[in-house]
């Protein structure tokens, strides 16, 4: 059982910042994905950002940018570094990583980030 926690969220106004964290309990190098996803209020769950095993960085397009995912591996901690913020990012945050075989997810509680005036 891999066992996720997030922190970070908060209220910002239009064109702030905020940094996501995620701590796992495993060598997060060991993963095949690590990723920080995103739901709104009524809208399905998305992809924000993803590290895949080999190192490689995936970004929605809506992030436009504005966002940088990082990780620390001898800390087995991500990070999402998320500038100029804007009201429809709003939405409840998760890290999400992926094992290798057998191949399970596992999602993080979730952390809310407000971008309101």
């Amino acid at each position: 059982q891999v066992h996720i926690v997030e922190s970070g969220g908060g209220l910002v106004q239009p064109g702030g910042s905020l940094k996501l964290s995620c701590v796992v309990s495993e060598s997060i190098v060991s993963f095949a994905n690590t990723g920080w996803y995103r739901q709104a209020p009524g809208k399905q769950r998305e992809l924000v950002a993803v590290i895949t095993g080999g190192g490689r960085i995936k970004y929605a397009d809506f992030v436009k940018g504005r966002f940088t995912i990082s990780r620390d591996n001898a800390k087995n901690t991500m990070f999402l570094q998320m500038n100029s913020l804007q009201p429809e990012d709003t939405a409840v945050y998760f890290c999400n990583v992926v094992t290798n075989y057998p191949v399970k997810v596992y999602w993080g509680q979730g952390t809310q980030v407000t971008a309101s005036s």
